[in-house]
């Protein structure tokens, strides 16, 4: 976890830092408080990035996706998207239909792996 100092007894051990502008200092001090979430945020958008290229296998049967929506199960058999990133994009695909989607094709990827 992250270790936490005061703003007053970080200037006591860098005497510069008494020299910035208020603005400056209170930005620093901002986004001093919220570098985890940062970090988070970032590793989950790479996540997302690599399952957004993640391709779904042709053919593949929407309706074993069980919590997937009649409608949602239509418009995925309809357009047939080539990757999880092109199923998010389907207007009426919700966040977490391609939820479900991406854990069904990961467990179809892990298992022809094995």
């Amino acid at each position: 976890g992250y270790r936490t100092i005061s703003w007053d007894a970080l200037a006591a051990l860098w005497p510069d830092l008494g020299a910035l502008e208020p603005t400056v200092a209170e930005q620093v001090q901002i986004d001093a408080q919220y570098a985890a979430y940062i970090e988070r945020q970032q590793t989950d958008v790479a996540a997302y990035r690599r399952d957004e290229a993640l391709e779904i296998p042709v053919g593949l049967d929407y309706a074993a996706i069980s919590g997937l929506s009649n409608e949602v199960r239509e418009k995925l058999t309809k357009v047939e998207p080539r990757t999880i990133g092109q199923a998010a994009r389907i207007d009426g695909v919700t966040p977490a239909a391609v939820i479900l989607l991406l854990r069904h094709v990961r467990r179809l990827v892990k298992q022809d792996a094995a």
